[in-house]
């Protein structure tokens, strides 16, 4: 089987991942307003936006799901989100996370401010993601969806055979949010993040990719834990 291609797609503030293998997969789809990026993905790689066989979700915040229903329409992929967080795609919930460090407190403080602003374009969820996770090799990629709630109830974590990890908000690299690689400063319930980092750590992670700051190795997770 050949490798994992991993491409980095700046949505806004957020880190989308487009993955090829067999087929395309994408992982979350950033700010809304922001679908010009992808294209410009899609046209810089070769890869055809219409080969995309799935929009995975690593969880329902508006940073992670505000190009979904575009994407959607131009592709005719089918969506996967963990089954507690649907709503946030098909009715434009939005969830607004509590800080867990000072400076999170105070940024969740402008957050909720301003999350009265924030439009979510709805669409239907194909695939709704149990705690069991989701097997991605029907998509085409050596990998699998593990439910890892804390930052959100409904995070998942996608993870590829060979030790990726795509974690969406379950750790933070460097500005705004944080000085260096480590835990978010949002979380539902950090105490369930960290068991679910530990759950990972037992799955075989070798290299987190955060949405928010660059790749860093598990060593800095396990330093944390």
């Amino acid at each position: 089987m050949k490798p994992v291609r991993i491409h980095i797609i700046k949505a806004g503030i957020t880190n989308c991942f487009l993955l090829k293998q067999e087929r395309v997969v994408l992982i979350d789809t950033g700010v809304p307003g922001k679908l010009g990026s992808f294209y410009k993905v899609f046209d810089k790689t070769g890869i055809d936006i219409k080969d995309l066989s799935l929009v995975m979700h690593t969880h329902g915040h508006w940073d992670h799901i505000g190009n979904t229903r575009a994407i959607v329409e131009e592709t005719g992929a089918k969506t996967a989100i963990h089954k507690i967080e649907k709503s946030c795609i098909e009715e434009g919930t939005i969830l607004i996370p509590p800080g867990v460090t000072r400076w999170g407190r105070f940024l969740g403080h402008f957050s909720k401010m301003s999350s009265g602003r924030v439009k979510i374009k709805t669409s239907k969820v194909g695939i709704e993601i149990d705690d069991n996770g989701l097997d991605l090799r029907e998509f085409g990629i050596d990998g699998k969806a593990v439910y890892t709630p804390g930052h959100s109830y409904g995070s998942v974590t996608v993870l590829l055979d060979t030790g990726e990890a795509f974690v969406g908000d379950m750790a933070m690299n460097g500005f705004p949010f944080r000085k260096g690689a480590g835990l978010p400063i949002f979380a539902e319930d950090l105490a369930l993040l960290k068991n679910s980092w530990k759950k990972l750590i037992y799955l075989g992670v070798k290299t987190v990719f955060p949405a928010h700051g660059k790749a860093f190795p598990i060593e800095k997770i396990t330093e944390l834990l």
